[in-house]
Parts: C-alpha cells; sequence; structure tokens
C-alpha cells in the first residue's frame, strides 16, 4: 500500500502517466484482493482496517490537489471503510482488543479527517465479524466472526466469542493484546485462546499457527462462527453466536450468549458446551481478563469476586463451577507487556450438555 502510494506521488508529481495509471491499477487491485463484500479488510485486522482508510484518504488528496480525476472506486472504498472506522473507533475512541491490535491513539487522524471535511457515520451493529452494542456509558463488544483464510491471518489471534466491556471509558473485562514482534515467542502466546475473554477446552487454542519460510506466521486451522443474533433495545441487549472451532478435536460446539439490562446495570453470559458424536472429555476455563489497574478481590462465599475500576465497582458471580482469580500477562501496549490479573471458572466438560452460567452487575 505504501508502494502503491509512492508510485501514485511519482507520476502527479513528474506528471507522467504511465506511473499514475500503474498506480491506480494496482490501487484498483488491492482493493478488489483485501477487503470482502462489506469492505471490511479479509484479516479482520482493526489496525490493517485504519491503516487502509490512511492511505486511501491520503491518495484521494492528493489527486484533488493535482486536479487529476479521482476514480470512483477510491471514494466507495473510503465511504465504506470510513462506516468501518467509525464502527471500532470513532464513535467510542477505543482501542478493542482483537485480532492484531493494541492500544492506539487516532485523534490526530480524526483531526485530519475533520479539517479534510471528511465525516463517516456508522449505523450497524455487526459488521467484520464484530457485534458492537452501545449507548453514552456503556460500550459492549464480541468477536462473532470466522478465522479468516490463512493468507490474510498474519496478525490473527485465535479469540472466537471473545468480549470487552467498557464503562465510562474504563475497561471492565478485556482481551490482553497483541504482541507484534513475531520473532519474539510472546507473539504467540499473546495470539493463543488463552489470552482472550473467552472459552478454553484442554489449555488448547481454537486456532494453530505455523511459521513459513518469509517468517510470517499463518493461521492453518478453519472454524466456522454461526447462528448469530444481535438484539439492541432500550431495556436489553444481546450478543449470541456459535463456533465449531474445538468441534474436530474434542466434539464440542461452543455458543455463548451475552446479555445486558440497562435498567439494572446487570451482565448475565451463558456458556453452552454442545457435544456431538465426537465428543471427549477434558477440562475447561472460562477466562475474563482485566486491566493492570483494576483490582479484583475475593469473597468467602467462593462464588463471587469484586473488580474495582478507577470509575466503578463491579460483582463477578457464578454458581456453575469453581471461580478463581490468576495473574497473566496485559500485551496492550505495542511490543511490551505487564502483569494483569484474570478471573476464570473451571471445570470439566460432561457427556450432556452444559450450561456455564455468570453474571456481572454494578454494585
Amino acid at each position: 500500500m505504501i508502494g502503491c502510494t509512492a508510485v501514485i506521488l511519482v507520476g502527479l508529481s513528474y506528471n507522467d502517466e504511465n506511473f499514475l495509471d500503474y498506480g491506480l491499477n494496482l490501487l484498483k487491485k488491492i482493493i478488489n484482493t483485501s477487503f470482502d463484500n462489506e469492505y471490511f479488510p479479509k484479516s479482520r485486522n482493526i489496525r490493517q482496517l485504519t491503516f487502509y482508510l490512511k492511505y486511501f484518504v491520503l491518495i484521494r488528496e492528493l489527486l484533488k490537489d493535482s486536479s487529476s480525476n479521482i476514480p470512483d472506486y477510491l471514494d466507495e472504498i473510503i465511504f465504506h471503510l470510513g462506516k468501518a472506522y467509525d464502527f471500532v473507533w470513532g464513535s467510542s475512541k477505543q482501542s478493542l482488543l482483537f485480532n492484531g491490535n493494541h492500544e492506539s491513539d487516532f485523534s490526530d487522524f480524526d483531526k485530519y479527517l475533520s479539517q479534510q471535511k471528511y465525516s463517516f457515520k456508522n449505523i450497524k451493529n455487526e459488521l467484520g465479524g464484530y457485534g458492537i452494542l452501545k449507548n453514552k456509558n456503556l460500550i459492549v463488544v464480541m468477536d462473532m466472526g470466522s478465522n479468516p483464510d490463512s493468507k490474510f491471518s498474519e496478525h490473527y489471534q485465535g479469540g472466537p466469542q471473545s468480549i470487552e466491556i467498557i464503562y465510562k471509558g474504563k475497561k471492565l473485562i478485556c482481551n490482553s493484546g497483541y504482541f507484534q514482534d513475531t520473532h519474539n515467542k510472546l507473539n504467540l502466546i499473546s495470539r493463543s485462546s488463552a489470552a482472550h475473554s473467552t472459552l478454553i477446552i484442554d489449555n488448547s487454542s481454537v486456532t494453530n499457527f505455523s511459521k513459513k519460510k518469509d517468517g510470517k506466521i499463518l493461521n492453518k486451522s478453519n472454524f466456522k462462527s454461526f447462528s448469530k443474533n444481535i438484539v439492541f433495545e432500550k431495556n436489553y441487549w444481546l450478543l449470541k453466536c456459535s463456533h465449531d472451532g474445538f468441534a474436530k478435536k474434542y466434539g464440542i460446539i461452543h455458543e455463548r450468549s451475552l446479555e445486558f439490562y440497562p435498567e439494572k446495570d446487570k451482565f448475565i453470559g451463558i456458556d453452552k458446551i454442545i457435544k456431538n458424536k465426537d465428543f471427549k472429555a477434558t477440562n475447561f476455563e472460562i477466562r475474563f481478563h482485566l486491566m493492570p489497574n483494576s483490582k479484583v478481590t475475593k469473597t468467602q462465599d467462593s462464588k463471587t469476586l469484586l473488580i474495582e475500576l478507577e470509575n466503578s465497582g463491579w460483582k463477578f458471580y457464578s454458581d456453575s463451577g469453581p471461580i478463581d482469580v490468576e495473574t497473566g500477562l496485559y500485551f496492550g501496549k505495542k511490543n511490551s507487556f505487564i502483569e494483569n490479573q484474570n478471573i476464570y471458572i473451571s471445570g470439566q466438560t460432561q457427556n450432556k450438555d452444559q450450561e456455564i452460567r455468570w453474571e456481572i452487575t454494578k454494585i
């Protein structure tokens, strides 16, 4: 993308039609091969989405300033990518830690867009395999997508149905983030399902990764997400989805539903472990990662934990199995790590369908 921009700039600077045509044809190929039917990057990478939008806008402004023709396909991709940008960042100003993303600040880019009179508005609740529901106080996000094709999975992380919950700008539940340096073993650790707020079976990840000769680490597993349901009403929210990532090895379908009752500031989560004919009994954990500055306190009943944020307090409750707290690693800041805490519910899968129920309530 950077090379394509450079070629177009050379063509405009030297008034060279050959360079300009070559660069614009290359741009069109990038658009045709790198985006899905909704113009979201096939990698499902939020950081890459912003990268593409920056360069598409830059190319458009270069063409406009040189009084050159602006192709319709460039306007179209900016229009759709802008909506996706508003979906994942613009209206919330939060870095969502899914699939290769880490903490970022796009305030300068927002100012540039405003100065150039770009304005994007999204009204969807699902895009690019992410479900996002929000009001003025709360943002709830679930990864509801399948894995990308291997060639688009260079920075993909294996956290299907992982969630993030943000209250008044502070993350109540998060994922661990992404360690971007692929030469460091922490890269693979940050890609694991255990680094996400989701279900883990037998201490293994939904996806397997392999390192290619060129140094890229790509996903070599396939799973599908299905049975999606999103409800967004004044007094009731729902994000619900299933995936078959554990079906081949363990004979398990994972179905997660996350309900929110705004009047009560209460979440109810149900993780269903649904067996099929190839079922194999094993252990499971459901993890809920916390930000490094969050505080968690155990209570005497062994079913309740208290979570303290900078701006609020919350109660985590589950009677579906032992709950405990473990120290983990947070990779939210690029190529660095810091200790954090995560809550987990543990147990054994059974030769029948199971429901693990948990609640998070504001106190």
